[in-house]
């Protein structure tokens, strides 16, 4: 396909959405990290971020030059890479804030967990497409959680308990798109209220800190619920129209942890105030209707598979980032798309982002004679 084919047919209204959350994301990590000097420079964050962006935008385009349909084929050896990538993060990787997730590749860290999600979409998608005429009971469906048990198991075991998740958000959008029973979902459902107490004592000491932190913020005010509270302060103090750019006192003063990344939703809502806030949340939502509509427009079950995986994922980090910042869901540490601050999830989005695209425009009745 001639690439001024694919100009022609790109969801520019998807590109635009995207390109806007970017922007904004580079201006709120300015924001929050230019009084973080690194190398005397006071925007090297911002000046990482835009790099990055800009090179994952060259590459996005050049995904679109290949068939997404190739990657049914690929689906196999992609998910035995990923679980090598999974074992050399236990094996090789770097320990950062208590968890082992990084490799070191020269001057960048790479995050295998967030690359892992891609292969995750790709790799279940072509799974469940080569069974989708064989998944009438629940037993036929425990190959498909074996699937996603072996991945999910490594990354817990990191620990990463926010990607662990999202691998089963991606699951279960796929398990309603292929028809899962409502019976089924419930005795699901069942099982983990049997089995909460024996995963509880599979948690790591932190991360049940969390989730009592999460029921009672105030319960350790200056240790693991600190974040959530300074979060919500920094949101409530932007009232209407929030404070500006550059003059969010939680951010400015450094009273808001990890406000670059997992907490920047906390910094728009101080800086932009409620106004600026709805609007990135709208651009959320424009992103998610139009990966929903390309999954339905989509011609075949692995384009519409496909699409559904990656849509779940972006609706499973927008609720649960938003939601922790918000102090209604717990601290996962899972990133907010395109805004925080992160070579791998800045990568793995766009990535994804021009997956969609990709499906979009090789529908046959748009095709040209």
């Amino acid at each position: 396909m001639e690439f001024t084919r694919i100009l022609k047919r790109l969801d520019y209204i998807l590109l635009l959405a995207v390109l806007l959350l970017v922007g904004i994301g580079i201006m709120l990590i300015g924001s929050a990290t230019h009084v973080n000097v690194v190398a005397d420079d006071r925007y090297w964050y911002v000046g990482r971020q835009m790099t990055f962006a800009a090179l994952n935008l060259v590459f996005m385009f050049f995904c679109l030059r290949f068939d997404y349909r190739v990657l049914e084929d690929l689906s196999t050896k992609l998910y035995i890479f990923n679980l090598l990538m999974l074992v050399a993060v236990m094996v090789f990787g770097q320990t950062a804030l208590g968890a082992q997730r990084w490799i070191q590749l020269g001057p960048i860290s790479i995050q295998p967990s967030e690359f892992s999600k891609i292969i995750m979409i790709i790799a279940l998608a072509a799974f469940l497409n080569k069974r989708l005429d064989h998944l009438e009971s629940f037993w036929d469906w425990v190959p498909v959680f074996g699937y996603v048990f072996v991945p999910f198991i490594l990354v817990m075991k990191q620990p990463d308990l926010g990607t662990s998740l999202v691998f089963l958000a991606i699951l279960f959008g796929l398990m309603v798109l292929c028809g899962f029973k409502k019976k089924y979902f419930m005795r699901l459902i069942g099982v983990g209220v049997v089995s909460a107490p024996l995963l509880w004592t599979m948690l790591q000491e932190y991360q049940k800190m969390r989730l009592k932190v999460f029921l009672d913020p105030g319960l350790e005010p200056q240790g693991a619920g600190y974040h959530v509270i300074q979060s919500m302060i920094a949101i409530g103090s932007g009232e209407l129209v929030g404070k500006g750019l550059f003059a969010g006192t939680q951010s400015q003063l450094n009273f808001l942890p990890e406000n670059h990344t997992d907490f920047i939703f906390a910094v728009a809502g101080e800086e932009f105030g409620f106004i600026g806030t709805t609007f990135i949340l709208l651009l959320y939502l424009l992103i998610i209707y139009r990966g929903i509509n390309i999954a339905m427009d989509a011609t075949d079950n692995f384009g519409t598979l496909l699409a559904v995986g990656i849509v779940s994922m972006f609706v499973f980090h927008v609720l649960v980032n938003v939601g922790m910042t918000a102090g209604i869901m717990p601290v996962t540490g899972v990133p907010l798309p395109f805004l925080s601050y992160g070579v791998s999830s800045l990568t793995t989005n766009m990535i994804l982002t021009g997956l969609l695209l990709n499906i979009e425009v090789r529908q046959q009745k748009l095709s040209f004679m």
